[in-house]
């Protein structure tokens, strides 16, 4: 069975299933609003990450960089594909055809790399970074990701964002 076969059988057993979200560990991460653009596109279909979290689905709070500067998304992630930096570009490669070499570069210096195939995203009117520093007494950006259990406050605030209605919605294949 190839990468692309068992997440695809990952998502259709997980995505539509509460037990999911429950499963599923929330982390905050920012993300650069090209990217993210990327997703909705169909193009863009795992994050390449240098350290993650392994063997577990997450819940990601996508706060989007500047100029946009908002919490504004949660994407649904399947467990990370961990392996040698070669393979992990290669992933990228298949992917989207000419991001092998930039994801490489990127991990090249590592034992090991994270590709995290995204199953689904939903994309809501967010919160502002000045919001988020009213309600939090303070924010900065994540530079990594933060594993929101550990901060029940930011988690509050994050899942009062997905309380709302979804300005957009889509289920995301990963192309193997």
């Amino acid at each position: 069975m190839t990468d692309g076969e068992a997440v695809g059988q990952l998502r259709e057993g997980l995505f539509a299933a509460e037990e999911y979200r429950s499963g599923a560990e929330p982390v905050l991460m920012a993300l650069n609003p090209v990217f993210f653009e990327l997703i909705w596109q169909g193009r863009k279909t795992h994050e390449f990450r240098r350290r993650f979290l392994a063997g577990c689905p997450v819940r990601w709070f996508v706060y989007l960089n500047a100029p946009v500067s908002r919490l504004a998304a949660v994407i649904d992630l399947g467990p990370a594909i961990v392996d040698v930096p070669e393979r992990i570009a290669a992933i990228a490669e298949r992917a989207r055809a000419g991001n092998g070499a930039s994801v490489l570069e990127y991990v090249r210096d590592l034992e090991r790399a994270f590709a995290i195939p995204i199953l689904a995203v939903a994309e809501y009117p967010g919160l502002p970074a000045a919001k988020l520093r009213a309600e939090l007494g303070g924010f900065h950006p994540p530079q990594g990701y933060v594993r929101l259990r550990q901060h029940p406050r930011l988690l509050a605030v994050c899942e009062q964002m997905v309380a709302d209605t979804p300005v957009r919605t889509l289920r995301v294949g990963t192309g193997g």
